[in-house]
């Protein structure tokens, strides 16, 4: 199972995301998502997050929090725990981003865009902010075939 962290910054009502469509054999290709990766050797959940946003954006976060922990299992590709976070705080400039194209926006908006199913699902918990949550997708190919959901 693959470690990574997804993170979306909020500003003014929107979250920044990421329009992936630059890179080749890309799994998230035309997919909107947030900023992440994977980690790194010896690397934290918040180590990777800082890392990652920078490298993606230019942007250093100085508040951020991790909302839940989403596991991932498809028949198609690796497994993967993802640290889902968001970001309130941060310094510097955005840069542009080697992967896709980063917009701002409105929250309200970003299940409307092309993403993945699973991914409608953990945007509702981040806007009900209940508290941290655990979740669980597995993908049939590009289908969710299975999601459960536990607050903590």
């Amino acid at each position: 199972m693959l470690n990574s962290t997804l993170c979306y910054i909020e500003k003014d009502g929107a979250w920044l995301m990421l329009h992936r469509v630059k890179k080749e054999n890309d799994l998230n290709h035309d997919k909107w998502i947030g900023l992440g990766g994977k980690f790194e050797d010896e690397e934290t959940p918040d180590e990777c997050v800082v890392r990652e946003t920078f490298e993606e954006t230019g942007l250093t976060l100085t508040s951020y929090r991790l909302r839940g922990i989403v596991t991932f299992l498809s028949d198609t590709w690796e497994g993967e725990y993802m640290y889902l976070y968001t970001a309130d705080g941060f310094t510097g400039d955005m840069i542009p981003c080697n992967e896709g194209d980063l917009e701002w926006v409105p929250k309200e908006k970003a299940a409307d865009l092309p993403i993945w199913e699973g991914d409608r699902l953990f945007f509702e918990e981040l806007l009900r902010d209940r508290g941290f949550f655990t979740m669980k997708l597995r993908y049939e190919g590009d289908r969710l075939a299975e999601y459960e959901m536990k607050l903590h």
